[in-house]
Order: C-alpha cells, then sequence, then structure tokens
C-alpha cells in the first residue's frame, strides 16, 4: 500500500544529504515518458535515467513501480479545475466534471490503464476530484448508496468514451468502419432490420460530434428524474402522516349532544 508516498507523509532519513528530488518532480518525469511513449515504458530503471539518479536511490522515494504509478495518477489528475467549484447547481456541476475529467483521459492516453488495472489508494488530488462528484450527486437529492451508483455510472461513461477514442487511433478508420458496416448491413437487411432503419434515418451521416454530451444528458436526465421520485415519495409521506387518522377524526367530530 502506497499511502505514505502517495500523500507525501514519508518520513525523510535523520542523516545524510535531503533528498535531491521531490516525488512529485519523479511523477512528472515518469508521466512525460508515458504519454510520449505508453504506460509499458516506465520502468525504475527507465525513470531513474529519466531524473539522472541511480536506480537504488529512485527507491528512497518509491518502494515499487505501482506506488510511482499510483503518484502519476494523481498528479495527472491534478487539481479541480475552479470551473467545477463554480459552477452553478448541481447539474452543471457533474457536466464540468465529466469534461474535466475526460479532458484527463485525452491527454495521458496511458491513463485508463493505469487507473483501471487495479484497486488502489486515491491520493490527495484523486479524492477531492470524488468528493465534488459526490457533492454535486447529494445537492441533487440522491443519498447514500445511490451517490456511489451514479458516480460509477458517470466515471464508467467517461471510461467508456476514452476507450472508444483510443480504439480510433488504431484499427480501421472511422469511415471505413461506416462503409463497410453499411455495406454487410445492406446485404443482409432481414438479419439486421434496426440498424437498416438507423442507418436510413441517418445514424451513420449525421454529425456525432457531441455523442459524448448525448450520452451525459442521458445520464443526467435519469438522475434528476430518481431524485424528482424521491422528492414527491416524501411529500407523500408527509402529507399522510399529518393526516388524523380514524381516532383522530373521533375525537375531533362533534358530538350530537353537544
Amino acid at each position: 500500500m502506497s499511502v505514505k508516498a502517495l500523500w507525501d507523509e514519508r518520513e525523510l532519513p535523520s542523516r545524510g544529504p535531503k533528498p535531491a528530488l521531490s516525488a512529485e518532480q519523479i511523477a512528472r518525469a515518469a508521466i512525460a515518458v508515458a504519454d510520449a511513449e505508453g504506460l509499458d515504458a516506465v520502468s525504475m530503471q527507465r525513470i531513474a535515467r529519466e531524473v539522472n539518479v541511480t536506480t537504488m536511490a529512485l527507491y528512497r522515494y518509491f518502494s515499487s513501480k505501482e506506488e510511482l504509478i499510483d503518484r502519476m495518477i494523481d498528479s495527472a489528475g491534478g487539481r479541480l479545475p475552479p470551473r467545477i467549484s463554480g459552477a452553478q447547481g448541481w447539474r452543471q456541476r457533474l457536466v464540468e466534471w465529466t469534461r474535466a475529467c475526460s479532458s484527463i483521459y485525452r491527454d495521458h492516453p496511458w491513463f485508463l490503464q493505469a487507473a483501471t488495472a487495479r484497486r488502489r489508494v486515491m491520493g490527495p488530488n484523486e479524492l477531492a476530484w470524488f468528493d465534488v462528484a459526490l457533492s454535486a450527486l447529494r445537492d441533487a437529492g440522491l443519498v447514500g448508496s445511490e451517490q456511489m451508483g451514479a458516480f460509477h455510472v458517470l466515471i464508467g461513461h467517461v471510461r467508456s468514451q476514452a476507450e472508444f477514442h483510443a480504439g480510433e487511433a488504431k484499427g480501421l478508420y472511422a469511415e471505413q468502419w461506416v462503409r463497410i458496416t453499411m455495406e454487410l448491413a445492406a446485404k443482409h437487411p432481414e438479419r439486421y432490420p434496426a440498424l437498416v432503419s438507423a442507418i436510413e434515418s441517418g445514424a451513420f451521416t449525421q454529425p456525432t460530434n457531441d455523442g459524448d454530451g448525448f450520452g451525459l444528458e442521458c445520464l443526467l436526465d435519469g438522475i434528476e428524474s430518481l431524485a424528482r421520485k424521491r422528492r414527491k415519495r416524501k411529500l407523500s409521506v408527509a402529507s399522510q402522516s399529518e393526516r388524523p387518522g380514524r381516532e383522530g377524526l373521533a375525537r375531533t367530530r362533534p358530538s350530537p349532544v353537544s
């Protein structure tokens, strides 16, 4: 577990020369290597050369490559952009949060592989991103496990889009994929009627630049709908609790002899 290295809680040696580097400087050097050559290019030996220290000296900062990668993730994510906390309303905060998250995955193609490879301890920056998302979901009206469930859906959306865009750099070009898929559907319309109908309605020819935004709007609409149902349910329960029961009605009904 890399809590101390990730949170800068590792104790410095009382004797000998003070470290010439910081963990953040080393992480930034590793990020530069990963951005240029991919995550597989990151090794303790390689990063030691990048920062001009011996491999053994690097282990004074990080006890393993996993600890270094954890710090890379937290450093690459960075601090929360002011536009997130400054956004008006829970919905706009989540829009800005999702856009900012997506930019991290776009700017650092290795980030998806690193962030999803294993269950990790979160660093201070990553935990702040997590916290602000939960805050917005709380303000939306979700509680406890619902906040966590909605968060997983949102980060899953970000990561699925990152995976999709990463795949665009491999295999067929988008135009090739569309052309081949349309040809196959045209040859077998009876097997793929929904696909043929989608093609005929312009699914592959209309602009799809805002596909990410459309998916996010669907998710936020779902969250808003759930929160609205909860508010109605609470109002209904409160209204019923305020109504007097039969005994109460009997007590408040005027006596026939009075």
